[in-house]
């Protein structure tokens, strides 16, 4: 068993021994390319040093039964594994071993040489699988104690968070991968950068990319700097593009030898990295490299006073193979907020969410468009879920680009300011070929012609608010439509109009084809909006059944004759006498509940008493359910009665009260909305009705419930205005009228903060 090899003991088939990246080194050193000097820790040593601590089956233990997708679970294993892996006592002949090769190292080159310790897992950088950046790497190690500290963080970065979930995804058992760790000279890189022998974007096998910044190339390959970026014809060395990035920060090697990222002098910020000379000269290594291991190649390079060297090459595993050029897609004209680097192909929207670090992963959700300053491995568990990847900094080979190009998905980097320009929430679409950003979902050109429709963009509000904006909906017809608007959930969801749609009353269907054929097609109608909106929240309203709106329906002419339906059997009140209809609606919540739809909450209408919201409770737990536990639940406020004692309800326990403003001012001002002799004074913003508003927006802040509103106050501009004014802590407002809401909502927060200094300056 060898604990360590050189360069020139290697070559490219002892990946076992040395890694992937630590054989392609051998290969290259061996094939007479520039290459620092290195030696090499094995994977036998890796191995040893697991079994001979015996921390291998501790190791096992830890990831028995792990879910990968749990984000928390998956980052508190890797930590518990490596302050394992890390705090144990290296071997002692495994330990000389390694300070015997570096004091080796520094003989030749007649000083304490700083070195950079690289990890080299033997299943990195395979043709079928990238493993790049899964494991770490430390710049500017001295001495011999720090060299054997850093290679065992190095075995430790086999399980890094990102490295356990990759190898999940691809199959890889932990144990049949073992890691080497590259401990090279450290190149003092004047300028740096990475290079693709294939155009990574189009597929053009013609062409050569190289991307370069000035320092340490630390900067390229991490993504923390936006390089310049260079196309080259690999037949004729003609220099067929530039794009010269504006350069701010630079890693260097300072005075003490420690790696520091600073501002690029000014002079050199927007100037060409890379004279033609330079980039004909890395060029010709491409090709040599490309012509040696007869494969498409991602290399890392290096210039040094002058000198170049090749630091890293590994297979480019993200091209599609017999492509040669690939046909790009396009889409209709939008307006573009958003310009960067396409790094990855493809046509996506989806939901801004920003990630500025890892604590922010967990926000992403599937079909959402990660935009972040630049992504990490420690983010591959989001990108997963992604439809698209945008950041600030960058170039064709940072990271964010490698893998976009592996998961297939589009990718735009080195845009400067994505994470200042997008809102969270905001709805953009993602061109990852032209580098561009749209606002909010512009269709395929290719779609429209399928379906033979006029071009449509549809907007999303690109505005955040403290105050949530939602959105009522009547069918479950219009729940993609209302998704498109950007609303922060819907507010209401009316059982009313899904029972309508089926053409039968609920009675008849329970005596005719039983509970289940209602519940089921109560789950339907619901699971539409909820598969629309989710993880947005959406909130059902229990059934409110004015008799003349029911007695239409099949089965319907046994309904009541009433004087005034709007006064008369409707709302909770039925659904406490008709207890099997209601009991069929907290069955399909359950159930939906339990299949994982857990962005649906409950509230029940037009309550006028304390009394009313613990019968449901009740009857809730009779089919298994417990409201408040297992489901938000919350009550509409129509009534003067509901209003004026609001804290006797908020005692009882709720989560959430919803203002119900068409019936509230119909019952306070007694005026039947649906009179039209006397619908000219139906005013929902008459003091009385305001100020029983008020009073409930009030008493919820300081009880700490959500209070929020969707009724057709909810749509009129001049009313939201006092609603935010009291704090109300969310607006649902109808599908046309939720951007001109979220408008003046963003205008009236600002103007209580304005409002608020100016009151703090006038006191100090």
């Amino acid at each position: 068993m060898k604990f360590v090899v050189w360069l020139d003991e290697i070559t490219n088939k002892d990946v076992h021994i040395a890694g992937g990246k630590g054989a392609s080194l051998g290969e290259m050193w061996n094939a007479g390319l520039p290459v620092p000097d290195a030696f090499i820790v094995t994977a036998d040593a890796y191995r040893y040093f697991i079994t001979e601590t015996g921390i291998k089956e501790k190791i096992k233990e830890l990831l028995k039964n792990l879910d990968i997708r749990d984000t928390k679970a998956l980052e508190e294993t890797s930590k518990k594994i490596r302050e394992l892996m890390e705090s144990v006592e290296m071997p002692y002949d495994l330990k000389l071993a390694i300070v015997e090769s570096y004091n080796k190292l520094c003989e030749k080159f007649g000083e304490e040489v700083p070195v950079a310790v690289r990890s080299s897992a033997t299943a990195e950088d395979l043709p079928d699988a990238s493993f790049a950046g899964q494991q770490d790497t430390y710049l500017n190690v001295k001495g011999a104690d720090n060299v054997v500290k850093y290679v065992q963080k190095c075995f430790s970065s086999l399980f890094t968070p990102r490295a356990i979930f990759y190898r999940e995804e691809k199959g890889f058992d932990h144990f049949d991968v073992a890691i080497a760790v590259v401990v090279q000279k450290l190149v003092n890189a004047d300028k740096a950068g990475v290079m693709f022998t294939v155009n990574p974007i189009n597929q053009n096998y013609d062409e050569l990319v190289i991307e370069a910044a000035w320092g340490l190339g630390e900067g390229v390959v991490s993504g923390t700097v936006s390089p310049d970026t260079y196309i080259v014809d690999k037949k004729t060395l003609e220099i067929k593009d530039k794009h010269i990035a504006r350069k701010e920060k630079m890693f260097i090697k300072d005075e003490k030898g420690e790696t520091k990222l600073v501002d690029v002098p000014e002079d050199l910020k927007e100037k060409q990295v890379l004279t033609d000379e330079q980039i004909k000269e890395v060029a010709k290594v491409g090709i040599k490299i490309e012509e040696h291991y007869k494969r498409p190649m991602d290399v890392e390079w290096a210039y040094e006073k002058d000198k170049l060297y090749m630091l890293q090459a590994r297979p480019i595993t993200t091209l599609k193979k017999g492509k040669k050029e690939e046909k790009s897609e396009e889409v209709d004209e939008g307006k573009i907020i958003l310009k960067g680097i396409g790094a990855s192909p493809g046509i996506a929207s989806g939901k801004v969410k920003i990630v500025m670090d890892i604590k922010d992963i967990d926000k992403v959700e599937d079909g959402d468009v990660l935009v972040a300053p630049m992504t990490t491995p420690d983010m591959v568990p989001a990108m997963k879920k992604a439809s698209a990847i945008v950041t600030d900094e960058g170039g064709l080979t940072c990271h964010a680009a490698i893998v976009s190009r592996e998961l297939g998905i589009p990718c735009v980097v080195g845009t400067k300011k994505a994470t200042k320009v997008l809102r969270e929430g905001q709805i953009v679409t993602v061109d990852g070929e032209k580098g561009l950003v749209y606002e909010g979902i512009i269709k395929k050109k290719e779609e429209e012609k399928k379906v033979e429709e006029v071009k449509e963009v549809i907007l999303a509000p690109p505005i955040i608010t403290a105050t949530e904006v939602k959105v009522n909906v009547s069918m479950p017809e219009v729940a993609e439509r209302a998704a498109k608007t950007g609303a922060d959930g819907v507010g209401l969801l009316r059982a009313e109009h899904m029972i309508l749609g089926l053409g039968k009353h609920p009675k008849k269907i329970l005596e005719e084809e039983g509970k289940e054929a209602l519940i089921n097609a109560l789950m339907e109608g619901i699971r539409k909006v909820a598969d629309a909106f989710y993880p947005r929240p959406v909130t059902y309203r229990t059934l409110d059944a004015p008799t003349d709106e029911f007695r239409g329906l099949e089965g319907g002419e046994r309904e009541p004759i009433e004087h005034n339906p709007m006064l008369g059997w409707r709302g909770i009140r039925r659904g406490l006498d008709e207890v099997e209809i209601l009991k069929c609606e907290l069955e399909a919540i359950k159930r939906l509940r339990e299949e994982g739809y857990k962005n649906i909450e409950i509230m029940i209408p037009l309550v006028t008493h304390p009394d009313e919201v613990k019968r449901v409770k009740e009857i809730a737990r009779e089919v298994g359910l417990e409201l408040r536990k297992d489901v938000p639940f919350g009550i509409m406020v129509e009534t003067p009665a509901a209003a004026l004692i609001i804290e006797d309800f908020i005692k009882e326990g709720i989560d959430f009260v919803s203002l119900g403003t068409n019936d509230l001012t119909q019952y306070t001002i007694a005026i039947d909305r649906n009179n039209e002799l006397v619908s000219k004074y139906y005013k929902e913003d008459h003091p009385a009705v305001l100020k029983l508003v008020e009073n409930v927006i009030k008493t919820c802040k300081k009880h700490n419930v959500k209070v929020s509103i969707c009724g057709q106050a909810g749509s009129r501009p001049h009313i939201v205005e006092k609603l935010v004014e009291w704090g109300i802590d969310a607006v649902s407002a109808n599908i046309d009228a939720v951007d001109t809401i979220r408008r003046v909502v963003a205008r009236t927060e600002q103007k209580v903060i304005l409002n608020f200094i100016r009151r703090k300056s006038l006191e100090e």
